[in-house]
């Protein structure tokens, strides 16, 4: 599946043609900060993934209510949720992330493919805490200037993840203001996992902001090893969504450390 990257930036323009981002409530964001929710915990950080379908995975989840699966990742533990609202591959939906923004006191990541401000604004109006931004959508001239999207998403109260997967895109998203760095084990064009990449991205790690593991995370095992090659945070989502016992996964994952 190679060139997967540019297949997600054209579907996201697809629902922007579409009238996606179109929105017309404001909701709050939460009063909790992320970063120091990640600081201050003792044990493993995690934001949890609600996501009914993905591209490599095709259907993860049978389609049902995101609000009381929400319920379900904070019970177990989970310090903030990762929500997607892109409709093509993901079957994601602005609207879902409305309904869980209404009944969740953590913080939430809207997780999309960003290639426009529009998604941007959509975020602040559905009370979005963080955006996802990806440093790979950026350095193949996908979007627009990373600097001015870190800039534009901050003026709108928005903290940014910005996601990288190979060592010189990692560099890249150093030099900027995001507020986290993430390193995605995923290669997003051509969907393969290893989650020796954030083992090697932060070897000899000098980075103070806090760093995300993301991707292929399945285990207790799978969260200390990230741990120990120095991840602050993780973010898991299909091994949890495609769970019978939410909660109980969340809890095992989270206990981790």
């Amino acid at each position: 599946m190679k060139n997967m990257l540019v297949k997600l930036a054209r579907n996201s323009q697809l629902a922007i043609n579409d009238g996606v981002y179109e929105i017309s409530q404001k909701i709050p964001k939460s009063k909790i900060n992320i970063i120091e929710s990640i600081r201050k915990n003792k044990h493993a950080s995690l934001i949890t993934e609600i996501k009914f379908s993905s591209p490599s995975l095709g259907a993860i989840r049978k389609i049902s209510d995101p609000v009381n699966i929400a319920k379900q990742m904070t019970q177990g533990g989970a310090i903030g949720l990762s929500v997607l609202t892109q409709p093509h591959l993901f079957a994601g939906s602005p609207d879902y992330f409305v309904k869980i923004r209404k009944a969740v006191r953590v913080p939430l990541l809207m997780k999309d493919i960003i290639v426009d401000k529009v998604q941007v604004d959509a975020a602040k109006k559905i009370g979005a805490d963080c955006v996802l931004l990806i440093q790979s959508i950026f350095d193949k001239k996908l979007a627009s200037d990373i600097d001015e999207f870190i800039s534009y998403s901050h003026k709108r109260d928005l903290l940014v993840l910005l996601e990288s997967h190979t060592k010189k895109e990692f560099i890249n998203s150093v030099k900027t203001d995001a507020d986290l760095l993430g390193i995605n084990n995923r290669n997003l064009d051509t969907l393969e996992i290893d989650l020796e990449t954030t083992k090697k991205i932060l070897r000899d790690r000098s980075e103070k902001r806090i760093i995300l593991s993301e991707s292929g995370i399945e285990t207790p095992q799978n969260i200390r090893f990230l741990r120990e090659c120095g991840a602050d945070a993780f973010l898991v989502g299909s091994s949890i969504m495609k769970s019978k016992d939410i909660s109980g996964r969340v809890r095992r994952l989270v206990l981790a450390i």
